[in-house]
């Protein structure tokens, strides 16, 4: 165990051995490894130092912020504050000014090539750059000094992987996604607006771990959280392939939780990881809240998932063999067929029930009371 660790911080902290194996193996099972990296990780996180970080906010809300300090599991979050070293960041720091800026510069100077650069928020081009001016520089400048000296770049959230709100239409900042401005160095993509908070710490603990960053999509998004399309592990799935839609947030529909496709949903074509990892200690993700997914983690969202409340023109892949106005309508139907049926069943039972059993009678009143047991079952 090497002094500086974070195992060895973990030690002094009083976690128990058990519990660090379990964020280990936590941690490998997140990552889609399978368990014979559990060792690589427990080795990598009891011998190596914490590496620095630099966190910079440029145009943005701060929402990204507030989800990288919300990681769910109490070793997650003490991976935040403990494992790294967070030298900068200007919204978490106490100093300001001329003497988190100088802090900033030792770092850089005393970890010049080992450092992270975490980056939440988009460039700006337009006008030199002074819509975003932080310590006497425009945020391209200040991205380019850190970038040059980091071993490798984070663009943590939609406004650093895509331009979010800022970038877009008309744009008037000329927002721009890190990676138009960051050439020299890889830049490791996480968006999402925010982004779940697991995701970038399980960035980093598999770059603390193989000493590289993690397998990207095309895209460059880490391949273990960004792979598979919200729609895939969507709560609400089985109501999407039984034609079972909720036409407004207020109907019958929406009481029984079915798909919120035709709401505005775009969970078919967002890459994320909200259905699996989910938020707060996996209580729930939007869609599950039962509001649509906004597609926030593709590229030029805003523009694209606008106007959030309409459904896609069409479902990718025929996911469902179908046009889903067509399909709903068609459930619709086969479920008033139904109805009609089963008021003309239940009419002629009436009937028989009235001529055998008056409707005073103990017989009537048993009657009465199966039925309605029958139908709340099948509400």
């Amino acid at each position: 165990m090497k002094k500086g660790s974070y195992y060895d911080w973990a030690r002094q902290k009083g976690i128990s051995r058990r519990d660090f194996l379990r964020f280990c193996a936590m941690t490998a099972a997140m990552l889609g490894l399978d368990a014979t990296a559990v060792p690589r990780i427990v080795e990598a996180l009891e011998n190596k130092s914490r590496p620095p970080v630099i966190y910079l906010n440029l145009q943005e809300c701060t929402c990204c912020g507030e989800s990288f300090i919300r990681s769910a599991h109490p070793l997650f979050s003490d991976l935040i504050f403990n494992m790294i070293s967070l030298d900068y960041m200007e919204t978490l720091q106490a100093a300001a000014g001329t003497q988190a800026e100088s802090v900033r510069l030792k770092t850089m100077q005393e970890h010049y090539g080992e450092y992270i650069l975490v980056v939440e928020g988009s460039a700006t081009l337009a006008e030199g750059g002074i819509y975003c001016t932080i310590g006497g520089m425009t945020a391209n400048e200040l991205l380019k000094e850190c970038a040059d000296g980091a071993a490798a770049v984070i663009a943590y959230g939609s406004c650093a992987t895509n331009a979010c709100v800022q970038g877009a239409h008309p744009n008037p900042t000329q927002a721009v996604p890190i990676r138009r401005i960051v050439k020299n160095k890889p830049v490791i993509d996480v968006p999402g607006c925010p982004p779940i908070a697991e995701v970038i710490t399980g960035t980093i603990v598999h770059y603390l771990t193989f000493g590289k960053i993690p397998e990207l999509t095309s895209l460059g998004r880490p391949k273990a959280f960004y792979s598979k399309r919200v729609h895939d592990g969507c709560t609400r799935r089985a109501f999407f392939d039984a034609g079972q839609f909720v036409e407004r947030f207020d109907d019958e529909g929406a009481r029984k939780g079915w798909c919120l496709y035709k709401v505005g949903c775009k969970g078919p074509v967002a890459y994320n990881a909200c259905a699996v990892t989910e938020w707060n200690d996996g209580v729930s993700f939007p869609v599950k809240s039962g509001h649509p997914c906004m597609a926030c983690s593709e590229n030029n969202w805003y523009d694209s998932s606008t106007p959030f409340y309409a459904h896609l023109a069409e479902i990718p892949n025929e996911a469902i063999g179908g046009n889903p106005d067509h399909i709903g309508l068609a459930a619709l139907g086969v479920a008033g067929l139904g109805v009609v049926a089963h008021g003309g069943i239940t009419a002629a039972a009436g009937g028989r029930g009235k001529k055998n059993h008056p409707a005073g009678s103990t017989d009537a009143k048993q009657r009465r009371q199966v039925t309605k047991k029958t139908n709340d079952k099948e509400d």
